[in-house]
């Protein structure tokens, strides 16, 4: 049997840009990206910590060490510039690999700049 897993988190980042016009997604530094594990056009799912919204989308790779989060497309609908998100990402995992996993958690300062 396989579960469905939180696999890594980018926890409490500030949106930094929403862009109504762009066909969709969330663009994020690419080294947040590259911390989490999530790949470019992954699925992603987005808590946002100001308003209560969750939604689903796909994350696209910003520029590297710019703390670039943008909301992209209808997801600029779900949030504005300073809101504090947190974006999960899942995997599924056998039983086996459930006892060994453990998630990876990003953590950030205010400048979207990795703290752990």
């Amino acid at each position: 049997m396989f579960r469905q897993m939180l696999r890594s988190k980018i926890h409490r980042v500030k949106v930094t840009d929403a862009c109504l016009e762009y066909e969709g997604s969330i663009t994020v530094d690419e080294t947040l990206l590259e911390a989490a594990g999530i790949l470019p056009y992954e699925a992603v799912v987005i808590s946002n910590l100001n308003n209560g919204e969750r939604f689903t989308t796909y994350a696209i790779p910003g520029l590297r060490d710019s703390g670039t989060v943008s909301l992209n497309g209808p997801t600029a609908r779900k949030g504005a510039i300073g809101d504090q998100i947190i974006i999960f990402c899942y995997e599924f995992y056998n039983e086996d690999e459930i006892k060994r996993h453990e998630p990876r958690i990003i953590r950030v300062d205010d400048k979207n700049r990795i703290t752990n």
